[in-house]
């Protein structure tokens, strides 16, 4: 396990250091947020030869619904807890593919679709801890801009300059793994052991 601080835009060659159960920290201009809606709304301009309002590539893209307030008319992120990251299976692995994002954050892990586009274009996706929204904020330091507001604020873009935001865990690299895939084998494999010592047939 290795320790990374790293400035966006990140390369290709940095996101193919990052291997399953490194630490990153991140900081620079290129991190945005985008959930279900956003990524749909990417996919949709691309299709349609249209330029999203922020540049992707080399990007960080945090899977958030952020909390957010005004004050003396900026906006500040107040909370920014990740969100599951499984309901944008449906929509990662074309984004990757298409925009060449390099950090992917978010809850939870991803599926198969978005980890051989992982591999394909050399990302990694980044677990941040659930409940933590509080400490997330701290390293999301400026609101840039508060794109596609009529998405609502948790599904709208938002462009933000971040400071040591972190830490992130590596759980699925550009090289194949996925710890996800990894503890959930292990579970399956002792599960019949533990059902067997507590009496509980399967």
């Amino acid at each position: 396990m290795a320790e990374y601080h790293l400035r966006t835009p990140i390369s290709e060659s940095d996101a193919r250091k990052l291997n399953v159960g490194d630490v990153v920290y991140v900081s620079g201009e290129h991190v945005y947020t985008a959930r279900d809606e956003a990524h749909k709304r990417a996919l949709e301009m691309f299709e349609r030869n249209e330029r999203p309002p922020v540049d992707f590539s080399g990007s960080v893209v945090y899977h958030v619904g952020p909390v957010a307030m005004k004050k003396d008319g900026k906006w500040q992120i107040v909370s920014a807890g990740p969100t599951t990251s499984a309901r944008i299976e449906l929509f990662e692995d074309e984004f990757l593919r298409k925009y060449k994002a390099r950090i992917i954050v978010g809850k939870g892990g991803m599926g198969p679709k978005t980890l051989a586009a992982l591999k394909e274009v050399g990302a990694v996706y980044c677990s941040y801890t659930g409940g933590c929204g509080a400490l997330a904020a701290k390293g999301l330091k400026e609101v840039r801009a508060y794109e596609w507001q009529d998405l609502g604020m948790p599904e709208a873009l938002w462009v933000i300059t971040a400071e040591e935001f972190g830490p992130l865990l590596v759980t699925m690299d550009s090289h194949g793994r996925s710890l996800h895939d990894d503890i959930s084998r292990q579970v399956q494999a002792r599960k019949a052991d533990v059902y067997s010592r507590i009496g509980v047939k399967e």
